[in-house]
């Protein structure tokens, strides 16, 4: 039995973005972000893809999951009340993070091959939502 589309495609983003605990929670004005991961090791056609080629997409992966939200975040820093243009972003949505900006680190992931990249989970200040993706998270690419 083939993969439809969809459940192929809901398969992708569950490997791209693991069901994880961060082991970490946003607080005040900051979020919580798992980035996506690169690639696989291995591509469905066999190809074995080099560290280089992982390493180099990793580091210009600039697509993330929002995980959670910080009490303060988006909102007035004086007044607490909501920014009038409201939240950037909720949970549960795709957006583009700053390459090198947040806290970063790495989970272990049990299901994961000895070889496969680690759920890598950041914290930003909510200001620095570059921008909600409307697409395909699984489609966007990285400038190099």
């Amino acid at each position: 039995m083939s993969d439809t589309p969809v459940a192929s495609r809901e398969a992708e983003l569950a490997w791209a973005f693991p069901s994880v605990n961060p082991g970490a929670k946003p607080l005040g004005a900051r979020i919580l972000v798992q980035l996506r991961r690169a690639k696989k090791r291995m591509t469905s056609s066999g190809i074995i893809l080099a560290h280089e080629t992982r390493d180099t997409e990793r580091a210009q992966n600039m697509v993330a999951k929002v995980i959670e939200i910080g009490p303060l975040a988006f909102k007035h820093r004086e007044t607490m009340l909501p920014w009038p243009e409201g939240s950037w972003c909720e949970v549960g949505d795709y957006i583009r993070v700053p390459k090198w900006g947040g806290d970063r680190w790495e989970i272990e992931n049990p299901g994961d091959e000895i070889d496969e990249e680690k759920p890598t989970f950041a914290v930003l200040n909510d200001h620095e939502v570059i921008a909600k993706l409307t697409g395909d998270p699984l489609e966007m690419k990285a400038f190099v």
